[in-house]
């Protein structure tokens, strides 16, 4: 078996209009379809990154809450490249997201930051 690329990402919210409009409206990313499954009670919306199907955000009715933040066992955080963090970091400050400082990555020398969505899921900005 030899693995190709990471084909999309699961993200349950627990508010889905108000991560729709985080997802869609503050950072960008394009939807592709949108539909609601009855029988699950659950709307499910394909965005795309930069051309690409890549991330899914499901509604379920009452999802459990995140264990910690971002520590909890499992998936760590979401990470997306930009060219210029700074412009990134402020962009998101001016639609009153809480955007951790700049630091700086003692391996790569790449400037890095962590903001939450709604539901305070870690998204990692990191700078090409």
């Amino acid at each position: 078996m030899k693995l190709k690329r990471i084909h999309h990402v699961a993200i349950i919210c627990s508010d889905y209009e108000k991560s729709k409009d985080f997802y869609v409206n503050i950072l960008g990313l394009q939807p592709l379809s949108e539909v609601y499954r009855e029988e699950r009670d659950s709307y499910k919306l394909d965005l795309e990154v930069n051309g690409q199907y890549q991330i899914e955000l499901f509604s379920f009715p009452n999802p459990p809450g995140r264990p910690s933040y971002p520590e909890a066992a499992g998936l760590r955080h979401l990470a997306f490249e930009v060219e210029d963090i700074g412009e990134a970091v402020s962009y998101l400050r001016q639609r009153q997201v809480d955007v951790e400082p700049i630091r700086i990555d003692p391996v790569t020398g790449k400037k890095f930051t962590f903001f939450p969505d709604p539901d305070k899921l870690p998204i990692e900005l990191y700078e090409k």
